[in-house]
């Protein structure tokens, strides 16, 4: 009797927390605050990139602290004020960051080119006929093991 009466009360106060803060509220996001303290973290990155020469912007060794900062930074203020991270306001801010700073950064893609002919027929030649030559000497041993015996 005793059992059934502390599962009650334990389930009661899980139902309790629940209830009462054990879940974060969803509709609690105060955009207003948010617009008003994001743009700090904005201001504190543009300061720190402007301490990097603009043709290491797109070395991204060269800013990535700053970069981690700003994005815990967005994602602080964000929790701050009951809102979830990432957002569309936090990732507007984001985008802004990426068109100011980094819109020049494109990725260098090598064109790839096939070998000169020269070069591909071997390439191609050498372990088809290896493979062949082992599937024959496979077959050949096979034939001849009552010989070896």
């Amino acid at each position: 009797m005793e059992t059934r009466v502390l599962w009650r009360l334990q389930l009661l106060s899980l139902l309790l927390v629940l209830l009462w803060g054990g879940c974060a509220p969803v509709d609690s996001c105060n955009e207003t605050r948010m617009l008003e303290m994001l743009p700090r973290c904005e201001k504190a990155f543009a300061d720190m990139m402007h301490k990097v020469d603009t043709w290491k912007w797109c070395n991204l060794s060269e800013f990535i602290v700053y970069y981690d900062s700003f994005t815990n930074c967005t994602e602080e203020e964000s929790t701050k004020v009951g809102c979830y991270w990432p957002n569309p306001l936090a990732q507007g801010l984001i985008t802004g960051i990426h068109r100011q700073f980094f819109s020049n950064c494109t990725v260098d893609r090598p064109h790839w080119q096939d070998p000169p002919d020269e070069v591909l027929i071997p390439l191609i030649a050498v372990p088809v006929l290896l493979t062949v030559a082992m599937a024959g000497l496979v077959v050949w041993r096979s034939k001849r093991t009552d010989q070896l015996l």
